[in-house]
């Protein structure tokens, strides 16, 4: 499949494009990356070097990228953190050109905003300019479980609650929702969860909760999932593979005692997931 991914990217590390693209390669898919912001490293350091791509030099590589005849080739556009309204347009306006060109081709929105350590982190106008222009353009949403509270202003903690969250989201425009990092008070301990819900069902599955924060794999999450649903149309095929390679990556990443994504070294897991996890059906 083909992929055009409209995302940030940066030099060290492994956030956005940086995060998405090698394990959709890895995975044996093509990948058209789109950078809105080329930094150093990710914002989580606190400083960092680089430029905001303007949105009209945005529009200007996709607009490129059509005049090569080819958008009518692409299989799925992915969108993840968006800095501002110009970048919304350009994003859906990209969504809207390829749609046009293969109308067979979905668009996943990874609606970054926050979690629940650290609340919302994105200014203000943000998550009313995903809810209202994004996601009812959306086939394929991603959000954590935080981010889908406050979407829906609600405080999804149960399944059934979870559920009903996820629900009122597919009733704004995408067909299926993962949601991610789902935290239930009933869990077993030392565990975390994720939900897929679509037409045919909804299921969840549980991996081990590793201590640690890393910056970069719900980018990785949002981009394997989305390709594993468009080539088995099967959520929960989708998820059990999903579950699979991202917790290894991270088990990795944890093991490694390095702060960034050890994609490289966890490249296995994206080409040939272990499938450690089985999911369960809920609905």
């Amino acid at each position: 499949m083909r992929f055009l991914s409209i995302q940030s990217h940066v030099a060290y590390g492994h956030v956005g494009n940086s995060a998405a693209v090698f394990p959709l390669q890895r995975m044996g898919h093509e990948v058209w990356p789109v950078l809105t912001v080329n930094f150093s490293n990710h914002t989580g350091y606190g400083s960092w070097g680089g430029p905001l791509i303007p949105a009209d030099d945005v529009r200007a590589v996709v607009q490129g990228i059509e005049d090569r005849g080819v958008l009518g080739t692409v299989d799925g556009v992915l969108s993840g953190y968006l800095g501002g309204e110009e970048i919304v347009d350009v994003v859906l306006d990209a969504v809207t050109r390829v749609k046009a060109a293969n109308p067979l081709a979905t668009y996943t929105c990874d609606p970054v905003m926050g979690n629940a350590n650290s609340g919302c982190f994105v200014a203000p106008t943000i998550p009313p300019l995903i809810r209202e222009k994004a996601l009812p353009h959306a086939d394929i949403l991603t959000p954590n479980q935080f981010e889908l509270g406050f979407m829906t202003d609600t405080s999804p903690d149960t399944i059934d609650s979870t559920l009903e969250s996820a629900d009122r989201i597919r009733d704004l425009g995408p067909r299926a929702v993962l949601v991610t990092s789902v935290l239930r008070p009933d869990r077993e301990p030392d565990t975390i969860e994720m939900l897929a819900v679509d037409d045919e069902g909804a299921w969840i599955v549980q991996t081990p909760h590793l201590p640690f924060k890393a910056n970069g794999s719900g980018d990785v999450t949002s981009a394997v999932f989305t390709a594993h649903y468009r080539e088995s149309g099967s959520a929960v095929v989708a998820l059990e593979k999903t579950a699979s390679s991202v917790f290894d990556l991270l088990q990795t990443t944890l093991g490694s005692g390095e702060r960034e994504l050890r994609l490289v070294q966890s490249q296995e897991a994206f080409a040939h997931p272990q499938m450690q996890f089985r999911a369960r059906q809920v609905r």
